[in-house]
């Protein structure tokens, strides 16, 4: 019978936390992961879309999806003259639901 008290171990091969650690590297930043929260949350946005409901700058904003865009964490297409960006590594919703459930332990 399993002790209730032992924890699942996770053990990630040294590839996968190279992996782990350049991704979590990539999105630490408080307006990055606004950006993957509402992407995650509303879907494909355009810049202009996401500066309105995060209340950011657009040249701060772009600054800040080009980045993840490069790390291959964001994606975008084109829908006539807008371009519209979208998680392309959508197991980044597991982190940011992680981060929801710790949050109550973040305010001690």
């Amino acid at each position: 019978m399993e002790n209730n008290n032992q924890k699942a171990t996770v053990k990630l091969t040294p590839e996968q936390l190279e992996r782990a650690a350049s991704m979590l590297k990539a999105v630490s930043h408080p307006m990055r992961l606004s950006i993957l929260q509402l992407l995650e949350r509303e879907g494909k946005l355009a810049v202009n879309e996401i500066c309105e409901k995060l209340a950011t700058e657009q040249s701060l904003t772009s600054h800040h999806l080009s980045n993840m865009k490069l790390k291959g964490i964001l994606s975008c297409e084109r829908d006539g003259q807008r371009i519209l960006y979208y998680l392309k590594i959508t197991e980044l919703s597991n982190l940011l639901r992680c981060m929801e459930a710790c949050s109550c332990h973040f305010d001690k």
